[in-house]
């Protein structure tokens, strides 16, 4: 049987999930902007993520499905940003929360495959960050 099995590294974009345990990033402190709320960051705030926009994630999806066999098809970003850049990006208020045990440094983007098959992303974070700023959090 056909498949393809495809990995994501941290999407954003319309209608993210905005609370709760499966709310993002990018959401919850688009709702903390909105309330006036300080952005909360586990210390030391160093970790790095890789954000990807849906619209590129769909983007990666469909050429997959169309083009591509097997597993290893990561749709991410490559551009890296630490929690504590991404709080800045948004420029509210910080507060540092305790360290906690396990919390991981780094993820690593593996999307050779995807890359292959002719995919980019073509959104960036900080880009996505300052549209919303300008409409007021909307």
């Amino acid at each position: 049987m056909p498949y393809a099995i495809t990995y994501f590294y941290n999407v954003y974009g319309e209608r993210e999930i905005q609370t709760g345990k499966y709310a993002t990033l990018i959401a919850l402190f688009k709702e903390k902007m909105k309330k006036g709320e300080s952005l909360t960051i586990v210390s030391p705030g160093t970790q790095k993520r890789n954000f990807t926009h849906i619209d590129d994630i769909v983007d990666g999806l469909l050429l997959v499905g169309e083009n591509g066999y097997g597993d290893e098809f990561g749709i991410g970003s490559e551009e890296a940003f630490s929690i504590k850049e991404v709080a800045q990006m948004f420029g509210g208020t910080i507060e540092m929360l305790p360290e906690r045990r396990g919390n991981r440094m780094t993820a690593e983007v593996v999307s050779d495959k995807t890359k292959a098959l002719g995919w980019s992303p073509k959104k960036n974070l900080h880009t996505y960050i300052e549209e919303m700023r300008k409409q007021n959090w909307k």
